[in-house]
């Protein structure tokens, strides 16, 4: 491997340092979880690596809770998302989901940002960010800013609307409406948490105390190019009572779910496996 490092500890710093190679080839990188495999297959020579990891921004770092959401930083790892009480009780879908990514010196680096940007199919925190209707907050080295939710700022494979001057700041996932929650994150692989998802199913339903459905967000991983929301199954589960849903309306929900799987075969799976466990799965998240 032959390419420069740039370790800004600013964030002038940090923009700066994308403002001065736009000409140039070059990579962000925080966890390098995934970079250093990709490095193994593609040529450095020439490039410039910015590397994040002495960064000082809480924009970029913390967790936040907010009178309307909770912001947390695009270099917060999953190690940190699983230590955060908050998230575990409000959003338990993303709790799992960084419990189950890959194994524990893993989890211990890789960050939300780098699982969202390196754009698999199977990212779990991803998944559970996109059910979560995480909405990313982006800026530029010209000082702009924007934000986007996830679920379009993913525009298909490998493929984000970031610009060459755009990095990730942070994603807000809003607070829940109420405390009664359905959420979960499914994961199927021929081994536990090390194994890519063969498919995963990433929900989060905010209930009232009777047990009616008054949001819901339902993802699902490994079974299309992107991570879809599952819109049309989403609205179809609002207003249901979760206590008493009928078999039919399990039924109907799960080919709604799989009415967004658009899997490949690969080594790991068959595209029809996929599409019968995704079905199977989206029908038991309701208990039996």
């Amino acid at each position: 491997m032959n390419f420069e490092v740039i370790s800004p500890k600013t964030t002038p710093e940090l923009l700066n340092a994308i403002y001065d190679n736009q000409t140039e080839n070059f990579r962000i990188g925080a966890g390098f979880t995934d970079l250093i495999n990709q490095f193994k297959t593609q040529e450095t020579e020439g490039l410039i690596l910015i590397n994040l990891t002495q960064l000082k921004d809480d924009n970029f770092k913390l967790i936040i809770e907010n009178k309307t959401n909770f912001q947390i930083g695009a270099l917060t790892t999953a190690s940190e998302i699983i230590d955060n009480k908050s998230i575990k009780e409000n959003f338990p879908v993303l709790y799992q989901a960084a419990s189950k990514l890959a194994s524990t010196q893993i989890r211990n680096v890789a960050t939300v940002g780098g699982n969202i940007c390196n754009v698999s199919p199977s990212g779990d925190m991803t998944a559970a960010l996109i059910a979560l209707k995480a909405t990313c907050h982006i800026i530029d080295c010209d000082g702009n800013e924007r934000k986007e939710l996830l679920s379009s700022f993913i525009r298909g494979l490998k493929k984000t609307s970031l610009t060459k001057k755009e990095i990730i700041k942070n994603i807000t996932i809003p607070k829940n409406a109420g405390q009664n929650l359905k959420s979960g994150f499914e994961k199927v692989g021929s081994r536990k948490s090390m194994e890519i998802s063969i498919v995963s199913l990433a929900y989060h339903l905010q209930l009232t105390n009777d047990g009616i459905i008054t949001h819901a967000g339902v993802a699902c991983g490994a079974v299309a190019p992107t991570i879809p929301f599952t819109t049309s199954a989403c609205e179809f589960l609002i207003e249901k009572n979760i206590n008493t849903i009928s078999e039919n309306d399990k039924e109907e929900f799960a080919i709604k779910v799989l009415e967004y799987a658009n899997p490949i075969s690969d080594i790991r799976a068959s595209d029809w496996y996929r599409k019968e466990v995704l079905f199977n799965v989206s029908k038991t998240i309701f208990g039996k």
